[in-house]
């Protein structure tokens, strides 16, 4: 596999990083249930995988609209990287959406 254009600083496998991708893939194609399929056996795997689990965030908030799904993964990006910002704004913006309600 070629290595990616990014650092990989997570230390993913390729095994994880052809994962990864692959959910991706299905997320942009619509098949939302495909890609969290793939992620969800990959938190099986690693629970504490902060890109699994900021993808899923995004999943849940974006093309689900399931808000304390999206804040509780971002929830738990934060309690391993607490300067997440990316997942401490995302977070942020799903908690106005909860706010409304």
């Amino acid at each position: 596999m070629a290595n990616p254009s990014w650092r990989n600083l997570y230390r993913l496998s390729d095994a994880q990083i052809s994962n990864l991708d692959s959910a991706e893939d299905k997320m942009e194609m619509m098949d939302i249930s495909g890609a969290e399929e793939i992620l969800l056996s990959m938190l099986d795997e690693d629970p504490r995988c902060v890109p699994v689990l900021n993808i899923l965030g995004h999943m849940n908030g974006r093309h689900l609209s399931d808000f304390e799904a999206a804040i509780g993964y971002y929830d738990k990006v934060l309690e391993i990287e607490p300067d997440n910002a990316w997942a401490r704004d995302e977070r942020r913006r799903y908690q106005r959406y909860l706010s409304y309600d």
